[in-house]
């Protein structure tokens, strides 16, 4: 399998969403798209995956992409895995192609996520448990992660807030209890050979994330969806000290560029040893990419 050339990269992006395909269509509906836009104070941009290549090949950097299955709680059609992985595929040298299944689709999202793995070059999955309404300890989905425990990829799970909904009635009946990086350490222990990376700062629930990534070695926190600016302070503490190689660069493109994220970040009271751990190496290693 070919790959980005690892040691000529700057950075590895592992938090970049495909948010439309090539015929289209676009991954949520209007309403949500806007409502994540206006969170983010940013002008809506939904870049296909070959746009999303460009953009990374001129920064010389790598990006982890992946959709958002949320037909089942939204209604909204998903956009396909298989066409995902197919683009990045074209885009070896800068594109590690993800997926996401909903896991309620039970058995026949287990055999999907396999064929996805074996058929379709697809490295590993992202979940949102608040879109998709489900605990991650829920006995009923053991049986997905023991496949991707088999299957030898990390599990993406976002926690925290999220901008999906925020600011609509309700925010959309999205509920965020599910997304409690508390519910992640069950299954980081019950699944020792996953890989775990919990998304974003995980507000309000910051210290339980670092509690977690700390005591559990399969586990990883990426950076995304906030400015550095924004971080918590135990969180670039944590960063500079016991979690300096458990943190990983990711924005949350399109909402958040990476130029963006990277002029914040240099900002920010990081130890300069610390710095390529987390733009860089430590990525390497929690998504296997030297294997």
């Amino acid at each position: 399998m070919t790959g980005p050339d690892l040691d000529a990269l700057v950075a590895i992006d592992v938090h970049v969403h495909v948010e439309q395909d090539l015929h289209g269509s676009l991954s949520m509906d209007d309403e949500l798209l806007d409502a994540a836009a206006a969170y983010f104070k940013g002008d809506p941009y939904h870049p296909t995956v070959p746009q999303i290549a460009a953009d990374y090949r001129a920064r010389n950097m790598a990006a982890v992409v992946f959709t958002v299955d949320g037909e089942l709680a939204t209604g909204h059609p998903a956009l396909s895995n298989e066409e995902i992985a197919a683009a990045a595929a074209e885009h070896p040298d800068v594109l590690i192609p993800f997926a996401s299944i909903d896991p309620h689709r039970g058995t026949a999202g287990i055999r999907a996520a396999r064929r996805l793995v074996t058929e379709h070059g697809v490295r590993g999955f992202k979940f949102h448990p608040s879109i998709q309404a489900f605990e991650p300890n829920d006995r009923r989905h053991y049986p997905f992660w023991a496949e991707l425990e088999t299957l030898g990829v990390p599990a993406l799970f976002h926690t925290g807030q999220t901008g999906i909904g925020s600011g609509l009635p309700g925010g959309r009946g999205i509920k965020l209890r599910y997304s409690d990086p508390m519910l992640l350490d069950d299954v980081a222990a019950d699944f020792p050979g996953l890989t775990v990376i919990m998304a974003h700062p995980s507000v309000p629930w910051q210290d339980s994330a670092i509690a977690v990534a700390q005591h559990k070695a399969n586990v990883y926190i990426d950076l995304s969806g906030w400015s550095p600016k924004y971080f918590p302070p135990q969180l670039v503490r944590a960063t500079n000290t016991l979690l300096r190689t458990k943190v990983l660069f990711g924005s949350d493109y399109p909402l958040i560029r990476p130029e963006r994220w990277i002029r914040d970040f240099e900002a920010l009271d990081v130890r300069e040893e610390v710095r390529p751990l987390v733009m860089k190496d430590n990525a390497i290693r929690a998504l296997g990419l030297r294997r």
